[in-house]
């Protein structure tokens, strides 16, 4: 069936998400609840071992419910007799997409506990994922991180028909030690795999990827966990444990891997710090000394009439003073507001906001006024001083690493200090539109290396698709992928004229890959489709009914122009 005009019941197919060895996924909208959803769609019905692993995939992602886990909404077969998923769509990406990346600890944290708290309902249903890697980690758009592709998970009871024959699945580069060596798996063989990530994340490269299998593996059986300083000090212990060599050593299951990291302290950041002030003469009255005592007698006499004066000369001093000393005060908030507002914070000397909070609070050390003015000056003052870092690092062209000094960090700083702070979210836009010039300078790199498609992760599609991930409307990125599509298109014409017609049409594919809405390859390879099957059907034809003919003379050499398939080829791209 051409995937081109894919028809599902129920659903509007709007164009491929991405394609793998075993099936296909789709970007689509769900009728009955006007709802964006991803359709995976096997890519061989006559396949059982495939079609039986994606069956099982879909009923066991039905069985298992948490916010870090795929939600699947359906499961069916189309006309020509393959399956389908109807998935939630993620529409964030995935982690592999930051590959070289340096995430912020606390990020990092908190994908890792989202992903560990999905493993362990995984776990408690008796069953292991075996293929933990960034490209199963998705996101949402409110950045939740999603555990998904369940293709190769296996009941924890059961051996894996994979595993007896001595063939380990999963993806080296994150695979346990024991995973690597085809031996029996259970709960912690995943932990350690999401240890990988959790350090790939805090480092920005995953040490135990070597140069082909046998070195990963050898790695992952023998390096040790990188030394770990500063602000990723916090994850050592952690990291030990998951990373273990010994399955023995790690955490028994995820819920002991999830108390661990509630354990992990990041540190704060620096705030302003407020000491206790001092009531206005406090010191004078404790210093004071108590007065000669006057005789018995002369106390009685005058005790009433002194009492009262000093009652209401205290009265009269105390009002006096304290009407003058909250003037000042309120004089004192008024000026400070005015160079907050001003944006003088801590400049010039004697003229800034913190100064006339500090007098207000001088004046009066209960000042609830005060006191909250001196923390938005303190606050105020470290976002600025953070909005000036990542200016600076943009300046400088270090976007995001290293990571804890980076333009990426210090905007995003500044957005956990003030929430939609415009010249942080405008700091990270230019970020953004950096980072794609950057990309498209690889992707036109790639092209001139004859990278197109391959490497997955390093090619001229992967980086165009990169760019419109971040800004789908690109034109570069858009117009990059219709000269890969074309390239493959004159390669598909160049390998006919060799008379390959398999390789012809796995140019055609291949260009589709790159552009899978271009029309130009479309009709090329329906009409490869069409015309094999007219070919093939006159041959059987021929080959039904007897035809009377005379031999050949000797010296004749057999015409191609009685080849149906190669006269069908003909008329498609011409001699």
């Amino acid at each position: 069936m051409n995937d081109s005009v894919l028809d599902i019941p129920g659903y509007r197919l709007h164009g491929l998400l991405g394609k793998g060895g075993m099936a296909a996924v789709y970007l689509a909208t769900q009728h009955s609840l006007q709802r964006q959803v991803a359709i995976k769609v096997l890519g061989k019905a006559e396949d059982q071992s495939f079609t039986l692993r994606f069956i099982r995939e879909g009923h066991l992602l039905a069985s298992l419910h948490h916010p870090a886990i795929i939600t699947i909404y359906d499961i069916d077969r189309l006309p020509d007799g393959r399956h389908y998923l109807a998935m939630e769509y993620l529409p964030g990406g995935d982690l592999a997409r930051h590959k070289g990346e340096l995430f912020a600890p606390e990020r990092a944290l908190e994908i890792v506990r989202q992903i560990a708290g999905g493993l362990a309902v995984v776990h408690a249903k008796g069953l292991v994922h075996r293929d933990v890697k960034p490209a199963n980690i998705l996101f949402r758009g409110d950045g939740s991180a999603v555990l998904t592709d369940f293709g190769v998970a296996k009941d924890l009871d059961l051996d894996s028909e994979l595993t007896q024959f001595g063939i380990a699945v999963g993806s080296p580069a994150y695979s346990s030690p024991e995973q690597a060596q085809c031996q029996p798996l259970d709960a912690r063989s995943d932990i350690y795999s999401l240890g990988v990530i959790l350090l790939e994340m805090l480092i920005g490269t995953n040490p135990f990827r070597g140069s082909n299998y046998t070195q990963t593996v050898m790695n992952h059986m023998q390096l040790p966990l990188p030394s770990l300083s500063g602000a990723l000090g916090p994850f050592r212990g952690v990291l030990e444990r998951m990373l273990a060599k010994e399955p023995g050593q790690r955490f028994a299951d995820c819920r002991e891997l999830l108390a661990a990291l509630d354990e992990i302290e990041l540190g704060d950041p620096d705030e302003t710090r407020l000491g206790p002030g001092l009531q206005p003469g406090a010191s004078r009255a404790a210093e004071a000394s108590p007065a000669e005592p006057a005789p018995r007698g002369a106390r009685r006499a005058r005790w009433p009439a002194v009492l009262g004066v000093l009652l209401l000369g205290g009265a009269l001093a105390g009002g006096g003073f304290y009407w003058h000393q909250q003037r000042q005060v309120d004089e004192f908030l008024a000026k400070a507001e005015r160079r907050l507002a001003a944006g003088q914070l801590q400049e010039p000397a004697q003229d800034n906001a913190e100064h006339y909070f500090r007098e207000a609070l001088r004046l009066d050390a209960r000042s609830l006024a005060a006191r909250v003015g001196l923390e938005r000056v303190g606050r105020a003052a470290r976002i600025a001083g953070l909005q000036a870092l990542g200016e600076q690092r943009l300046a400088e062209g270090r976007l995001q690493e290293p990571a804890q000094d980076s333009a990426e960090h210090y905007f995003r700083q500044v957005l956990e200090l003030e929430a939609g702070h415009a010249g942080a979210l405008d700091g990270l836009r230019r970020l953004i539109e950096a980072r794609i010039a950057g990309y498209l300078a690889r992707a036109e790199q790639s092209i001139v290396d004859k990278r197109l498609l391959l490497p997955e992760d390093d090619s001229a599609v992967y980086y165009y698709r990169q760019v419109l991930g971040w800004m789908p409307s690109n034109a570069q990125a858009l117009a990059g992928l219709h000269r890969i599509a074309t390239q493959y298109r004159d390669l598909a014409n160049a390998t006919y004229r060799r008379k390959d017609f398999p390789g012809a049409l796995e140019m055609i594919e291949r260009g589709l890959q790159a552009e899978p809405e271009n029309p130009e390859l479309l009709r090329m390879r329906e009409e490869h489709r069409e015309l094999l099957a007219s070919a093939r059907a006159a041959r059987a034809a021929q080959t039904r009914r007897p035809v009377q003919r005379a031999p050949a003379p000797p010296s004749e050499a057999p015409s191609e122009d009685g080849n149906p398939i190669k006269q069908a080829w003909n008329n498609l791209f011409g001699n």
